[in-house]
């Protein structure tokens, strides 16, 4: 593996990016480039970044807002390096992440993901537990003890009936990735998109549990606002619907089951339900216990509707 591309799309708190940033000049392994493609608009962020004179780090700011799904394009466009990682610009790096990075691809060199170990943290950057992390560790995650190569069937299915990855965390094989890309008709959840459709192609994830990154969870995030809206749901199932048939199409039927069942974003949905009522935001209630409580069904042929 060569130098790692860490690519950072950027909308939002400028605070939380440079803390972002800064872990990333931290890493205990230099051999690393960082492009920052900035999507907003907030005062002082070039000046911040033409400050740290440090010749690893690239920035650029949108001439207009490009939204979460065409950024994420370009950002795969600009990769130049064998492997990258598509941090959020909200998480940090421990210290030794592009390390492990670098000792899980020696170790299982033919996967197109990689996978290490994860610490969730709040808005405040202390370690939290919620429902959904842990669901997603009880549940659906792999054995957490010991490094694995995961493919195929199996991995397909168990990610679409549980998306146990943290997307911003996982480092991907370039030229694979630049094949497809991510699809623009989907905002919050292109990241299982991605996974599923380099599955199907053959490629495989590797996963490592050495925790060397924190994932930021919090009330403000993009998905979070979607979730309780709605239409975080209305995008999954629409996405479910249309994995199921693909994965009957490709011979892989439990997946397609798995797809069409989608128990973890159920679950998900359910957990909304507490936050709705104490907002009283009943027109989301009945959106969340809508996406909880219908039926996956098996999509028509044409001519059949």
């Amino acid at each position: 593996m060569d130098t790692i591309d860490i690519m950072l799309p950027h909308y939002g708190d400028t605070g939380l990016l440079q803390l972002a940033v800064n872990s990333i000049l931290d890493q205990s392994d230099k051999d690393w480039r960082l492009t920052v493609v900035d999507d907003g608009r907030e005062p002082g962020v070039p000046e911040w970044f033409a400050s740290l004179d440090d010749e690893r780090v690239r920035y650029q700011r949108n001439e207009q807002n490009l939204g979460i799904t065409r950024n994420f394009r370009k950002c795969v466009d600009l990769v130049e390096h064998s492997h990258f990682v598509m941090m959020g610009s909200d998480d940090l790096m421990l210290p030794d992440y592009v390390a492990t990075i670098r000792s899980m691809a020696a170790a299982a060199p033919d996967a197109a993901m990689y996978q290490p170990g994860v610490q969730v943290i709040d808005e405040h950057g202390e370690p939290v537990k919620t429902l959904v992390d842990e669901v997603k560790r009880r549940l659906y995650a792999p054995d957490a003890t010991k490094a694995l190569v995961l493919g195929g069937e199996p991995l397909a299915t168990n990610l679409l009936s549980g998306n146990w990855l943290y997307f911003p965390s996982v480092c991907w094989r370039s030229d694979i990735v630049k094949k497809i890309s991510f699809r623009e008709d989907l905002s919050v959840i292109q990241d299982l998109a991605l996974v599923i459709d380099l599955v199907q192609r053959g490629e495989q994830l590797a996963v490592d549990p050495t925790v060397c990154f924190r994932y930021r969870r919090h009330s403000t995030s993009l998905s979070s606002h979607e979730a309780m809206s709605g239409a975080r749901f209305g995008e999954a199932r629409r996405y479910f619907a249309g994995v199921a048939d693909a994965m009957d199409e490709h011979g892989w039927h439990k997946a397609a089951r798995a797809a069409r069942r989608h128990v973890s974003m159920r679950l998900h949905a359910l957990s909304m339900v507490p936050g709705a009522l104490r907002s009283r935001q009943f027109t989301a209630l009945r959106t969340l216990l809508t996406h909880a409580f219908a039926g996956g069904r098996k999509q028509p042929a044409a001519g059949q509707e």
